[in-house]
């Protein structure tokens, strides 16, 4: 006996168990994803027989657990070939009911933390609740913090008064041979914020943040490795624009390119950031802030075509959504950095690097060349500090020996 399925899936068998009557709820969620019709169907089947299952079990839908699809899947294995994507499928599909209160939330017992670890947690509320920090900024933080404390306590309590110099110091030698300068530059810091806020706290009495070594920051030690611009113009022309990944492509690389905005600043972009009246949109920056920059008509023309025949239609208000289901915004700004290096590939171009911070570089430089000043390009990259910006005065000494005055009398 078939069945059919909100008039588009049809099943082989008639639906049995507890999720049979809400396996139409189940279709239409994931078409509202974005899936195709294909994967739906595979999708739905897989729900239809994991209901199945759980009838001859004995398994009413109150009494369904997140066990449950790793046990099935278990089970099934024995009989067909799994699919990568079944475990998730199935997970989404308890999302659903629970979404619709078909399934009581289940009462988890946390893990039990250790010392460390809630220490942990409340160095980063301090950080997130009363500092104000970037998300991002925590993110680095954080582990820094886990790793020092759980060196020097392991699975005891944490006593921050018996915290002592030299523990510091032997902490930072130990682990900044194996870090990039950065990441070493980045351990002392967080090592010092989170000095200063046990001493805020007054869990320490001491100026221990005085006693982290400082790590060698050669900041200046290098030209930023920018893409050049006629890289920049064989790139675009290389992207079909007919084509709906191409136009939302596109659009990003212009962002990209012509204003040199941050990977993070693309991915958090929305809808209502664009002012297409007056010609401008605003950027969550780092920390937060929030900058105003105009619109160029070239790349505003690009966001159009993308957002009316491109953008799928979704509940996110991200500009920018994945091409694959689940269709929604990006979840980090690594996403943007596959895109630039999956486009770099196409087009056969050997760039710098493949991420895509070489834009903002690339495009720092050519106004540079071009007569901008310092304080026009730190406005447009939304430089905080002026010694950000002075990074790009550095000059590449072969470019230099193209500027020389030939030597009197030629060469001897």
């Amino acid at each position: 006996m078939k069945c059919a399925i909100n008039n588009q899936i049809v099943l082989s068998h008639a639906l049995e168990g507890p999720i049979a009557p809400h396996i139409g709820l189940f279709a239409k969620s994931l078409s509202e994803q974005g899936y195709a019709l294909r994967s739906i169907h595979s999708q739905v089947s897989l729900a239809a027989c994991f209901s199945r299952w759980l009838k001859r079990h004995g398994v009413v839908l109150d009494a369904i657990t997140s066990d449950h699809p790793s046990r099935y899947l278990q089970y099934r294995a024995r009989q067909v070939r799994l699919y990568p994507g079944d475990a998730a499928s199935l997970n989404y599909l308890l999302d659903v009911l629970r979404r619709h209160n078909m399934l009581s939330a289940e009462k988890i017992l946390p893990r039990r933390l250790t010392s460390a670890e809630r220490n942990t947690q409340a160095y980063e509320q301090h950080l997130r609740d009363a500092r104000g920090l970037a998300r991002a900024t925590i993110i680095n933080y954080v582990p820094f913090v886990r790793r020092f404390l759980q060196d020097r306590f392991g699975d005891g309590p944490v006593i921050p008064s018996h915290l002592s110099a030299s523990d510091i110091v032997s902490f930072v030698r130990r682990q900044a041979p194996h870090l990039h300068p950065k990441r070493a530059k980045l351990l002392t810091t967080a090592l010092r914020s989170f000095l200063q806020y046990l001493r805020y706290r007054g869990s320490i009495k001491q100026n221990l943040d005085a006693a982290v070594p400082a790590v060698a920051n050669w900041s200046m030690s290098s030209i930023p490795r920018g893409i050049a611009s006629d890289q920049v113009r064989r790139l675009l022309d290389s992207i079909d624009q007919y084509s709906v990944g191409g136009r939302r492509d596109y659009a990003i690389l212009l962002l990209l390119a012509r204003l040199g905005l941050r990977a993070s600043e693309i991915v958090s972009l929305e809808l209502d950031d664009i002012d297409w009246n007056s010609g401008q949109f605003s950027v969550r920056g780092k920390g937060g802030l929030r900058s105003h920059l105009p619109l160029p008509k070239e790349v505003g023309k690009a966001i159009a075509v993308y957002l009316r025949h491109g953008r799928q239609r979704c509940t996110s208000r991200r500009v920018f959504l994945r091409a694959k289901a689940p269709v929604r915004g990006f979840q980090g700004a690594a996403a943007i950095g596959s895109i630039v290096r999956h486009r770099l590939q196409c087009a056969g171009i050997q760039a710098p690097t493949c991420g895509a911070h070489q834009f903002r570089h690339g495009l720092a430089t050519d106004l540079l060349r071009k007569g901008a000043s310092l304080g026009e390009i730190g406005r447009l990259l939304g430089h905080r500090s002026p010694e950000t910006t002075k990074i790009y005065t550095k000059v590449d000494l072969d470019a230099l020996r193209t500027l020389a005055l030939p030597w009197p009398g030629g060469m001897r």
